[in-house]
């Protein structure tokens, strides 16, 4: 009757015991905890350039896509790490805003893929299809500072390419991806979708 008892007491009397105990709690409750959904724009994001290569291309072969170009979406993916960082933007944030807008690069609306637009900058109507700029990277960049615009007050730290970083008053209007919706986008659910693609990113992490 007593050896359960006295088997146990003689466990945790043993000096790597607690020890033992707590890195089984540490190990489940990292499992059990998900990474947390950033809603901040500014900031740092988590994912690493070959990450986000890998999110795309797992998001597009999920929805069947077909011809997707993987070097320039590792191209892209250097591209955001890289301007986000200069701009203190969360490149996560910015990388999904991008697969969004672009429908994962596949456009189809008013903005072409020739036209190196990642966010649909200026695009109204036929009349007003959006702005285009000379290289992936100016692209890039142009929707980097016209996200900082929208989410912060403090100036651009790179030359501005973004001829549309003017006309957005006040400047940090929209610091939470759920501020975009009315603002960036006439779509109420427009932050919504934004989490959603975060949420899927962050599952394999």
């Amino acid at each position: 009757m007593n050896a359960k008892p006295f088997r146990i007491k003689r466990f945790f009397n043993h000096p790597f015991a607690l020890i033992t105990l707590l890195a089984v709690f540490l190990c489940f409750s990292c499992r059990s905890v998900p990474p947390s959904i950033p809603k901040a724009i500014m900031g740092t994001g988590r994912m690493t350039q070959e990450q986000l290569v890998s999110f795309f291309l797992m998001q597009t072969a999920l929805a069947q896509t077909e011809e997707v170009d993987q070097e320039k979406v590792e191209r892209l993916a250097g591209y955001y790490v890289k301007e986000s960082s200069a701009e203190g933007i969360n490149a996560d944030i910015a990388f999904v805003q991008m697969c969004l807008e672009t429908g994962f690069l596949q456009f189809g609306g008013l903005v072409t893929a020739d036209m190196n637009n990642f966010c649909g900058l200026g695009a109204i109507n036929a009349e007003n299809p959006g702005l285009a700029f000379p290289d992936e990277q100016t692209g890039v960049r142009a929707h980097i500072q016209h996200l900082k615009a929208y989410a912060s007050a403090e100036p651009l730290n790179l030359p501005a390419v973004d001829p549309r970083y003017r006309y957005v008053n006040p400047k940090g209007k929209a610091p939470h991806i759920y501020n975009l919706a009315g603002t960036w986008a006439s779509d109420p659910a427009y932050g919504h979708k934004i989490d959603q693609l975060l949420r899927r990113m962050y599952a394999g992490l």
